[in-house]
């Protein structure tokens, strides 16, 4: 098949550092990639794929300091998209609704994943006015604000086989928290978690600017305990030692999350996650098999005291049977054909002489 991957330009593909949606999307273009398919990817210029690269920026928006309108990059790669629309079998868009009044108009199938919250009530406009568009979401508990939007499947991400493997060696001893800085991750739970559990906590994280104040405020005291060890934010490469050496990830989070793919990043390494329930995190964690499903700080508490009887190695296993690249990309390939199959003019019969 031809297809368009069409990226957010904030990051590149994939990010430096921090980035999910960017992460995935380059996880899921290199293994269509792979699976032989025509690939063409609409990201910033310092994006890195063996598909094709359509550069609709010179570099990431959030390291552009000369970018003084970070949508206007965002609205002329939609228009490029339009024009270069029929070179495509499936164009497929990771930018929420912003592509839906451009190509609805348009016959080239397309489709939408949502990577985001969808409790915001002010979106929820153009899904109800846009019921055509064929949408993807990525747990079915993301889908539940707006269970009444055109849902096409919900396809859980997945991550290359390779990428995260268990550290050889590994002496896991401390509690891991990795990710992002913010008030629904509430690393503060996990600050408390780790000094009821009398263990030490190392946090490899970013703070966004739109959390700087919060982080300043309510988190950059609580570093100072002697439990917490901050590190900051870590790429990929740093990733497998840092799980792989902790005893658990804890997640504990505050808000309907919609995947969390620290949560398969965690397992991919061996590593069990102890979670709080909310969100997806039913359908991605197997309480009792690759770590535990808590209600709050002291089951979570007690939680750390069970992780000695928690397989590692199963834990890796469930990985590779749910949440492979792989896997990933062939759910899509399969709702792509449909959707195109869907678009195909009928056959007519032709009569008999």
């Amino acid at each position: 098949m031809r297809i368009a991957q069409i990226a957010p330009l904030a990051e590149a593909v994939p990010p430096k550092l921090y980035g999910g949606t960017e992460r995935v999307v380059s996880w899921l273009t290199e293994e269509l990639v792979a699976l032989g398919h025509e690939v063409t990817l609409f990201a910033s210029g310092d994006s890195v794929t063996s598909a094709t690269l359509a550069p609709m920026s010179p570099q990431a928006l959030r390291l552009d300091k000369t970018v003084g309108d970070p949508n206007a990059p965002v609205f002329l790669m939609l228009e490029k998209v339009l024009r270069r629309a029929q070179d495509f079998d499936i164009l497929h868009f990771h930018l929420d609704y912003m592509p839906f009044s451009l190509f609805t108009r348009q016959p080239v199938p397309h489709v939408t994943t949502l990577h985001g919250r969808l409790d915001l009530k002010e979106i929820w406009g153009h899904y109800e006015l846009h019921r055509d568009v064929p949408l993807i979401s990525i747990s079915d508990s993301q889908r539940q604000p707006m269970a009444w939007a055109n849902w096409a499947r919900t396809i859980h991400h997945g991550l290359p086989e390779t990428l995260l493997r268990p550290a050889p060696g590994a002496r896991p001893d401390y509690l891991a928290f990795l990710g992002r800085i913010s008030p629904e991750k509430r690393v503060d739970r996990a600050i408390e978690i780790a000094g009821r559990a009398g263990m030490k906590l190392k946090i490899a994280a970013k703070v966004d600017r739109a959390d700087r104040d919060y982080f300043e405020a309510k988190i950059e005291p609580l570093l100072k305990l002697p439990h917490v060890d901050y590190i900051g934010e870590i790429g990929d490469h740093q990733k497998a030692e840092f799980l792989s050496n902790a005893k658990a990830l804890l997640f504990p989070i505050d808000w309907p999350e919609p995947f969390g793919l620290v949560m398969i990043e965690a397992m991919a390494c061996g590593t069990p996650v102890i979670a709080y329930d909310h969100g997806s995190v039913p359908e991605v964690m197997e309480d009792g098999l690759t770590g535990f499903i808590v209600r709050d700080e002291a089951s979570a508490a007690q939680a750390v005291a069970r992780l000695d009887r928690l397989d590692r190695a199963a834990i890796r296993r469930r990985f590779e049977q749910r949440f492979t690249a792989r896997r990933m990309a062939e759910d899509h390939v399969a709702l792509y054909e449909a959707l195109v199959r869907a678009k195909l003019p009928p056959v007519r019969a032709i009569a008999a002489e």
